[in-house]
């Protein structure tokens, strides 16, 4: 029996953790390659999950409804069709079967690297460990735990090498800890010492003597984690706990405003140009397939100006400024409920069709939760749009790892004066018009750089080239 294992893969760059929201076959069936066996969920995108090579379904470690982290492996494969195993058996094998391949290597590889980026944390908090060793990537894995564990761990006193962890490579989750604590943790003498000198002063001292309370771990919380405050609930309130989606997301868009120090300019742009070269070759465009809306313009015509303004295509990084290789954008779909983010790669490499095929395509799948993981992450740059709900402009979010939005507002028909370049009269007349807001990052954009890409975006749709 040739068992491989089914990991819970990587769903974005910033996302750590995802939900089976649904098993789509059952122990004992049969699959094809690349054929969809489970749902995952996440904050940012729901996805079918295919098997890695044909086989049958022969275990399921994750129950629907369970969160586990990247990397947890989710389900067994037997390639060669054989029968479920017991569990015993199945846990023999684990270490011998064929390694993970494609998105489970590249999972646990991530894991690895993520782990080893705090390791000098971990060590200058247990000094006795560098004495034992050099560690291998699974046993660092299995000593590391989520920042929130190491948290609760800190506020209890509890060391975490002595509860034994469930999560991926042996890892204490949240859940391991909560059932150590609800048991009274070990029942072995040991445990006792550490309590008994001074039970009364060890609350007042722990946070000023705990290494997790020095200023590199405190910003690095601060970065990373969201505790959100709660309210006095009045007698006609009503209160829902916030489902998984809005739970994340709301602690995504926490940390975003944490980390970008967030300025906003506006422009005013006149969309007469672009309504008439839409409108003289949407017969030819439907011809071809492709329905190319307003949005489309926009999007082509920053994925040109972005290559001028290069820190508007990149990301402050500690102190360096990392300046990307690509132009991807992310264009904001509206669920109703929720809002995901697919992002268009190498858009400054696509015409003005190819781009409006694109966003029909990603909207589509999008709304009929079809995206896969690698469609909603990379994103350099990103475009939302409340205008086409009637919003005259907004004041969006940079997301994370970015460094500006464009916020476009209502494309609205209104009066303006208008100046005859050849007589320069001034008369009345009626524009389709728009208020743009572009969000950036004033670590590294400034709002003169700021002004003078918009500008040149506003230059550029309302003398919008034939040729795009």
């Amino acid at each position: 029996m040739a068992r491989i294992e089914v990991p819970m893969p990587q769903m974005g760059e910033s996302i750590a953790e995802g939900t089976v929201s649904r098993w789509l076959k059952k122990v004992g069936d049969t699959v094809e390659r690349d054929e969809p066996i489970l749902e995952i969920s996440t904050d940012k995108v729901d996805a079918e999950i295919p098997a890695p090579q044909a086989g049958t379904l022969v275990e399921v470690a994750v129950e629907e409804g369970e969160t586990v982290e990247v990397g947890t492996i989710v389900a067994y494969l037997d390639t060669e069709g054989g029968a479920p195993e017991a569990a015993e058996d199945q846990e023999e094998d684990d270490g011998e079967d064929e390694a993970p391949s494609g998105d489970a290597a590249t999972a646990v590889d991530d894991e690895v690297e993520a782990e080893a980026s705090t390791e000098r944390e971990e060590q200058e908090s247990a000094p006795a460990a560098e004495s034992a060793g050099p560690e291998s990537a699974e046993e660092r894995l299995k000593r590391r735990s989520t920042p929130v564990v190491r948290r609760m761990a800190e506020e209890h006193g509890v060391d975490l090498s002595r509860v034994e962890g469930t999560g991926h490579a042996g890892r204490v989750t949240k859940q391991d800890l909560e059932a150590w604590l609800e048991s009274g943790g070990d029942d072995a003498p040991e445990a006792e010492p550490e309590a008994a000198p001074a039970p009364k002063k060890a609350p007042v001292q722990q946070p000023s003597a705990a290494p997790s309370g020095s200023p590199d771990d405190l910003w690095k919380r601060f970065y990373s984690e969201v505790e959100n405050p709660e309210f006095p609930v009045r007698e006609a309130d009503r209160v829902e706990s916030m489902d998984k989606i809005r739970r994340l997301t709301s602690d995504h868009m926490v940390v975003a405003k944490r980390t970008a120090a967030h300025v906003h300019s506006f422009i005013e742009i006149d969309f007469t140009r672009v309504d008439a070269v839409r409108r003289a070759n949407r017969q030819k465009w439907k011809d071809q397939g492709a329905r190319v809306s307003f949005t489309a313009f926009v999007t082509w015509a920053l994925s040109r100006i972005l290559r001028e303004y290069p820190t508007l295509n990149g990301t402050a990084s500690g102190n360096n400024v990392i300046y990307r290789g690509n132009v991807n954008l992310g264009i904001a779909v509206d669920l109703d409920p929720g809002l995901i983010v697919p992002v268009i790669r190498d858009a400054d490499h696509l015409s003005l069709v190819g781009i409006g095929k694109q966003i029909m395509d990603l909207a589509e799948r999008a709304r009929n939760r079809k995206l896969g993981p690698q469609e909603i992450q990379g994103a350099t740059f990103s475009i939302t749009n409340p205008g086409v709900l009637g919003t005259m402009v907004g004041l969006p979010v940079i997301p994370k790892g970015t460094s500006g939005i464009l916020g476009t507002g209502a494309i609205e028909k209104k009066v303006v004066v208008v100046e005859d370049p050849e007589t320069g009269t001034d008369s009345m007349a009626i524009r389709k018009r728009s208020i743009f807001s572009l969000g950036y990052d004033h670590r590294i954009v400034d709002g003169a750089d700021a002004a003078r890409f918009l500008a040149r975006l506003k230059e550029m749709l309302e003398n919008f080239p034939d040729d795009a």
